[in-house]
């Protein structure tokens, strides 16, 4: 299980590389995704909370970067934050995303990205629930519900 000292540790020393490494330039970004997507994943860009369509989803499936594909999150892992972003506990994997040091905004914070392609997705906080105690807060527009029946999941 991943936890706030792992997640210090790779902004420091790196994460772990991942499976697959996907690279296109800003004008093929642009064709595959929305203004709105391009605007978050490529750009750095956050929703205003509460807006973003997975807010209160709960259904069963994995939740994947919007730009690549890559598996991310686990909708067991999802929770309620009360932040008005989709909030997890855990990456699907230990080298789904990449953790980065975030000094804007005169603040401290450590960035999220999807660790094949470099989309940003959100941050990650060490103040969620046991067992972990983290808190992916994550853009909706950075991912996409596969959803998968309950049976499947299991």
């Amino acid at each position: 299980m991943l936890t706030w000292k792992d997640v210090l540790r790779f902004v420091r020393e790196g994460t772990p590389p991942p499976g697959r490494r996907i690279e296109k330039s800003d004008t093929e970004w642009q064709q595959i995704l929305t203004p709105e997507q391009y605007r978050i994943t490529r750009l750095n860009g956050t929703e205003l909370p509460g807006t973003g369509q997975y807010c209160s989803i709960h259904e069963p499936g994995l939740y994947q970067c919007i730009c690549c594909g890559e598996d991310l999150f686990d909708s067991s892992e999802k929770f309620h934050s009360g932040t008005g972003w989709p909030s997890f506990t855990q990456p699907v994997k230990i080298n789904a995303v990449k953790y980065l040091k975030d000094t804007s905004h005169g603040m401290w914070r450590v960035e999220v990205q999807c660790n094949s392609c470099d989309a940003h997705l959100g941050h990650v906080f060490p103040d969620g629930p046991p067992p972990s105690g983290l808190r992916f807060c994550i853009n909706s527009a950075a991912i996409r519900l596969v959803k998968s029946s309950k049976e499947n999941f299991k």
